[in-house]
């Protein structure tokens, strides 16, 4: 029986648009949103875990087009040089045939998820990657968005978390998953 690889840890759009306030009001609770981000992916690599960012790649007159000032992964964050970024112009990370082939190429039989927009593309994304087979880990306060439709960003966080677990993903908090 052969062993797979460590689920990697997959940042989903964490772009510089989403943090510097050029276009928009940061994404609620940015600060904390940072300091999860930077925790999780310490602890993955630390423990052997692969690391990858997904860029979202707007469209034309989008703050997150390519070479647009908002495009680039939030330096904050961290990313390694080692670390790949893989791009995509719709909301499942998994849309992008190349992240499939790296997943594959590791052996890995899961994800691990963290980003934004919680309603949008780390939705989309859940869904992609439960179609494909894959076990997924949500970390349920590692992933954002902002106010919208009457309702908050906590609001909306909390209702995701919730159906992300009726969907079949585990989800847990930052410090649950690395023990701190």
């Amino acid at each position: 029986m052969s062993e797979t690889t460590p689920a990697p840890v997959l940042v989903i759009d964490l772009q510089t648009g989403m943090f510097d306030g050029v276009f928009e009001a940061p994404i609620s609770g940015a600060e904390r949103l940072v300091d999860r981000v930077r925790r999780v992916t310490a602890w993955a690599r630390q423990g052997g875990r692969k690391v990858a960012f997904v860029r979202h790649d707007g469209g034309e007159g989008d703050p997150l087009a390519p070479g647009k000032p908002g495009w680039p992964v939030w330096p904050a964050l961290g990313q390694a040089e080692d670390e790949p970024t893989f791009s995509k112009s719709v909301g499942d990370s998994f849309s992008q045939p190349a992240l499939c082939d790296w997943i594959e190429g590791l052996g890995a039989d899961g994800v691990i998820l963290m980003g934004a927009q919680t309603d949008q593309c780390v939705a989309a994304t859940l869904k992609g990657a439960l179609a494909r087979g894959l076990k997924v880990t949500v970390v349920g306060d590692g992933h954002g968005t902002w106010d919208y439709n009457g309702e908050t960003a906590d609001e909306i966080i909390n209702r995701h978390n919730r159906d992300f677990a009726e969907a079949g993903a585990r989800v847990v908090t930052a410090a649950e998953l690395t023990g701190g």
